[in-house]
């Protein structure tokens, strides 16, 4: 089941709901504090960052309706890796490290972005191998990539509120 595309139509209609409710929140919550974040390039990439993770769950829901033969899929999985990879360590660097401990340091170091690009890479690798789980590792991709994004979401919210107040 794992290298049959077709049986994944329903977990990528899911899918998408989920990211795209998730993307149009963080919008509204973005537009709300505007100024706050266009003032602070840390608070800007973090946001950035989060749309990055959202927006990877939406684009693999986006694969994974779409009818194609499972080989294009595999590569389509293995350039969005790549992509998301890139994106996300650039925003990273541009947003800088935490230097308060706590919960904003830990998600930092232990960050669901390159959890997130490496298991879609996985993904479209194994299915391009019809071996070692295929699509399966699109499951705790799609989990790191929402769970990620909504508790980087939380921690920059809070300090954008902390710091518009």
């Amino acid at each position: 089941m794992g290298y049959s595309t077709a049986m994944w139509a329903g977990f990528g209609e899911a899918l998408a709901a989920v990211a795209g409710a998730l993307t149009g929140l963080l919008f509204v919550a973005l537009s709300v504090k505007g100024d706050v974040l266009a003032a602070s390039r840390r608070l800007s990439s973090r946001a950035a960052e989060t749309l990055v993770l959202f927006m990877t769950s939406a684009l693999i829901a986006v694969l994974l309706v779409a009818p194609q033969p499972p080989a294009a899929l595999g590569w389509e999985l293995l350039a969005l890796a790549a992509v998301s990879g890139v994106a996300l360590f650039i925003l990273d660097r541009r947003a800088g490290h935490a230097t308060d401990p706590g919960a904003a340091r830990f998600v930092e170091r232990y960050s669901p972005n390159t959890v997130t690009a490496v298991l879609v890479a996985v993904a479209g690798l194994t299915l391009l191998l019809k071996a070692g789980g295929g699509l399966y590792w699109l499951i705790p991709a799609a989990v790191a990539s929402l769970l990620g994004g909504v508790v980087s979401a939380w921690l920059f919210l809070v300090k954008v509120t902390s710091q518009s107040g």
